[in-house]
């Protein structure tokens, strides 16, 4: 973008989102089968983990691949915490089903990604051309439907930049929300969507891959 353009110069400010996304285009217009295997088709869901500590800027590179995923009116509604240390650890154990405990305490890193009830309140500066503020003013419901459905959307993001820059992940929804907000989003506008346990798998602890549904069973067109 040139540093001459400003949100005062929108005309000038499209064009270069046309040109910046006509070459990428050039760069690369497809992934190929091997890259998809990586991020999704070939990944598993991994519940143990090896001694490999996951880093500062491996943490840095994957925020800075989710944060340009799209969310609705860009309201950017999730909140990260990232989890390593022990005292971090012991406080989300407090939440966690018996099961699940093992795979918390094991992972060098868990995320717990949550989501702002006022995340609303930044749309000038994330969404600066037009005050789309009253969509959410004095509505909380669809304040919080809004930022449920998106920080949903940006922790699947996530997960996607974690398995890209060579890491493994497992999603967690056994746990108590009610707990985990209390422990770390206690006095906030923050809640708990789900966890996230992220590093290098030991792949020894897994199992066979689950089925799914073929594409007739539950897709149609209209």
């Amino acid at each position: 973008m040139s540093s001459a353009a400003t949100i005062d110069d929108p005309d000038t400010l499209r064009l270069e989102a046309q040109r910046d996304v006509r070459d990428l285009r050039k760069r690369i217009s497809q992934l190929d089968e091997a890259s998809l295997d990586l991020i999704l088709t070939g990944a598993r869901s991994h519940y143990a983990w090896k001694d490999t500590p996951v880093t500062d800027d491996q943490i840095q590179r994957m925020y800075d691949t989710v944060k340009m995923g799209s969310t609705s009116m860009n309201g950017c509604p999730a909140r990260f915490v990232f989890v390593r240390s022990e005292e971090g650890k012991e406080r989300i154990v407090k939440s966690l089903k018996p099961a699940n405990v093992a795979k918390v305490t094991g992972a060098p890193l868990t995320v717990i990604v949550a989501y702002d009830l006022d995340f609303w309140k930044e749309l000038p500066r994330l969404f600066p051309h037009e005050d789309r503020r009253p969509f959410f003013e004095n509505k909380p419901e669809y304040s919080k439907d809004t930022a449920y459905r998106n920080s949903t959307l940006q922790g699947g993001y996530l997960m996607i930049a974690a398995r890209a820059i060579g890491l493994d992940v497992g999603a967690m929804s056994g746990f108590s929300n009610e707990i985990i907000d209390e422990e770390f989003f206690k006095g906030t506008t923050l809640k708990s969507n789900f966890l996230c346990n992220i590093g290098v798998a030991d792949e020894t602890a897994l199992f066979q891959r689950l089925p799914r549904f073929d594409f007739a069973d539950v897709c149609s067109f209209a």
